[in-house]
């Protein structure tokens, strides 16, 4: 028993004295590197990396690129950014590159900048070149109701200092949109716009608008402007429309009105000539009873009978003297 327990032990030992060597020997390799380079690490300090999972490849050339640059940065530092989430090689790039360029940027702002979600990097390659943005196509209408359609280019270039919390290129495309919008709608004559088309840019970039944002605009150029449509012609054409169908439909309204009135009237007529109708009806009847009561004359109701015949004969004769006049 005692043999094989032996070598069991006897190859944990080996295993890991060659696990102790390779760690020990590639953390010898990065010492003597940095050693070489100018750019000190601890050897202890290298091994116990890979114990806090920290890759000590990264950090020490990151370290030996800062020190080549000019830049000293602890090496404690670095790993804390690493181990906060940041991007330890970008950040070193942007101190070398703002350092080049008389960019006064400190280590701890630059490690903001990166954990904020902004790629410092670029974000100093832009304060040295600056970037140019394109609004797209804005539409306003100036006072004589004539559309205009504008394009404007903006050049900005990032501000260091107001990178973390300031806003972004989408905050200063809308806000020289809106400048755009409201200078074509202050204007008396679409003419005076086409004529001036610099008036638009130097009233939006007078207005400030890169306040609070992580850029600062170094000009606003208008690169087209087009004439739209006759947007006021075209409210005039559809209030008259409007106003035509208002009338349209008072009069429709006015007629049904009067159609109503009419059958109204005619019902009432008809209700009338009912009721003589039902009137004459009862002639006979009274006549009969006055008879029967001596009421009523036999010569009575034969002279009654003649002025209805001459009632009759004057109408005919007035009725075929009114034809003939006609």
């Amino acid at each position: 028993m005692d043999n094989p327990i032996q070598l069991i032990i006897l190859g944990v030992i080996v295993i890991g004295v060659i696990i102790i060597f390779f760690v020990i020997s590639s953390a010898i390799s990065l010492w003597i590197q940095g050693l070489v380079s100018g750019a000190r690490v601890g050897l202890l300090n290298i091994v116990f990396m890979r114990f806090r999972k920290i890759p000590p490849k990264l950090v020490v050339e990151t370290k030996i690129m800062a020190v080549k640059a000019g830049i000293q940065i602890a090496t404690d530092f670095l790993e804390s950014h690493y181990l906060a989430g940041g991007n330890l090689s970008r950040v070193v790039q942007a101190l070398i590159a703002a350092d080049k360029a008389n960019i006064d940027l400190e280590f701890n702002r630059a490690c903001a900048i990166d954990l904020a979600g902004r790629n410092v990097l670029e974000a100093v390659q832009m304060s040295v070149n600056p970037k140019v943005i394109e609004t797209p196509l804005i539409a306003a209408m100036a006072k004589d109701g004539i559309q205009l359609k504008a394009m404007a280019r903006v050049t900005v270039r990032a501000n260091i200092d107001r990178l973390v919390g300031g806003a972004g290129a989408e905050t200063i495309l809308a806000r020289v949109g809106e400048g755009i919008v409201s200078t074509i709608g202050s204007s008396n004559s679409h003419k005076d716009v086409l004529e001036n088309p610099d008036m638009i840019s130097k009233t939006v970039l007078a207005k400030g608008l890169d306040s609070g944002t992580a850029y600062e605009i170094l000009s606003i150029d208008i690169a087209d402007v087009d004439v739209g449509k006759n947007i006021g012609a075209d409210l005039e054409t559809d209030r008259a429309e409007a106003d035509k169908k208002i009338a349209q439909a008072k009069a429709e309204e006015r007629r049904a009105m009067a159609i109503a009135a009419e059958q109204e009237m005619k019902a009432r007529v008809e209700e009338m000539r009912a009721k003589v109708v039902e009137a004459e009806a009862k002639i006979p009847v009274a006549m009969a009873d006055a008879f029967r009561e001596g009421n009523l004359g036999i010569m009575d109701y034969y002279k009654m009978k003649n002025i209805m015949a001459d009632t009759q004969m004057r109408d005919k004769i007035g009725s075929s003297d009114d034809e003939g006049t006609k």
